[in-house]
């Protein structure tokens, strides 16, 4: 049977095209392409029978044996899936791991059903490699780089830049300790697809924030770290008290929301506690025996006024985290910094027109030419 086969292209991603991932769960878990959805060939058990098969007796047994497996009742609800999918999605492209077999066994099964969709050449392999590439090359973009003390909302100010990259948001993590979000953090395949697919809509200079090349579980590509560690600056400063109402909205406000969301009043308060709790504890090392004590006594009162309706309690122990801690270990990295890379230094509002003056100038500069500094 001739069955239709498409190139590896970026514009299936670019365009949003529905994908369906034929793969086993496992194998999803650990990364699909972005917008696809898992509808397995095989399930994860029956793909590792078919594994050790393939060891010990070669293809063809390996072969047999997965026709046997997924077969009846089995076969019919799998094609049945894939064929909800295609008539909510006519335009549906199928993948499996390299494009082969399992892909041309999906396709072979739903054209006999009278449903002929084509496979991508060479699979979720052809299509991340693809992807890495472009991230590679984007570090040849013109690049920004946001800085400033915690609490200054430089995510926020990406966030508010046509041409900003959210590399925390790609993660699901602030990038700091208590940056851990409710909901489970992406595979490092997944965040590298979630910041490729951010990248694809951005053809001309990047601005992004002052990170560390680890953002909770995710580490930001090598080359895109080195071109973020070259790239000029702009550094926000803001008040302490202005920075103190920030971090109370994202570490107590904002994580309130998302766990009373997700996990209702009772759970979702008992989760928060425990995050935030933890997140102080693992400082140990950092703030000291006697500065941790102080902090974590300070947590708890607050804790009990915020059950109370209280929630400004926790500034209590926000203030000296960010005083003790935070600015000092910013500050220190800042006398590393060459000071001639901040092209600006301001409040948010000066560093946003900053940002913005830089990109058009950066996007009027001819291809190869040094970055703006």
């Amino acid at each position: 049977m001739n069955l239709p086969l498409i190139e590896p292209d970026l514009s299936l991603l670019r365009q949003g095209q529905p994908l369906i991932d034929v793969r086993a769960p496992v194998e999803f878990a650990q990364g699909g392409l972005p917008g696809a959805t898992n509808l397995p060939l095989m399930d994860d058990e029956e793909r590792r029978l078919v594994g050790i098969e393939y060891k010990h007796h070669g293809q063809q047994a390996a072969i047999e044996l997965g026709q046997r497996l997924v077969s009846g009742g089995i076969r019919a609800s799998r094609i049945g899936a894939w064929r909800s999918m295609i008539e909510a999605h006519p335009d549906a492209v199928i993948y499996c791991y390299r494009g082969g077999l399992r892909s041309q066994i999906a396709q072979q099964w739903l054209a006999e059903s009278g449903i002929e969709r084509p496979r991508i050449r060479g699979g979720w392999k052809a299509m991340r490699q693809a992807l890495c590439q472009h991230i590679d090359m984007t570090a040849g973009q013109p690049l920004l780089v946001v800085g400033g003390l915690t609490g200054c909302a430089k995510t926020a100010l990406i966030q508010a830049l046509p041409n900003g990259l959210d590399l925390e948001g790609c993660a699901r993590h602030k990038g700091s300790a208590f940056g851990r979000h409710p909901l489970p953090a992406p595979s490092q395949i997944d965040f590298e697809h979630a910041m490729g697919l951010r990248l694809l809509e951005l053809s001309g200079p990047l601005v992004v924030e002052d990170e560390s090349r680890h953002i909770g579980a995710a580490n930001v590509p090598l080359t895109f770290w080195r071109a973020m560690e070259r790239a000029p600056r702009v550094r926000v400063e803001m008040p302490l008290d202005w920075r103190l109402a920030q971090i109370h909205k994202d570490y107590i406000d904002d994580l309130w929301t998302i766990y009373h969301q997700q996990f209702g009043a009772w759970l979702g308060w008992t989760l928060m506690r425990k995050q935030l709790s933890s997140a102080l504890a693992r400082l140990k090392k950092r703030l000291g025996h006697a500065r941790l004590a102080r902090l974590q006594r300070l947590q708890q009162l607050a804790f009990r006024e915020h059950e109370r309706g209280n929630r400004q309690a926790h500034e209590a122990w926000l203030a000296p985290l960010l005083t003790e801690y935070y600015d000092p270990m910013y500050r220190h990295q800042l006398e590393k910094r060459d000071p001639g890379r901040f092209l600006h230094v301001g409040d948010w509002d000066s560093c946003l027109e900053a940002a913005r003056a830089w990109s058009q100038e950066a996007a009027q500069q001819p291809a190869g030419q040094p970055q703006l500094a």
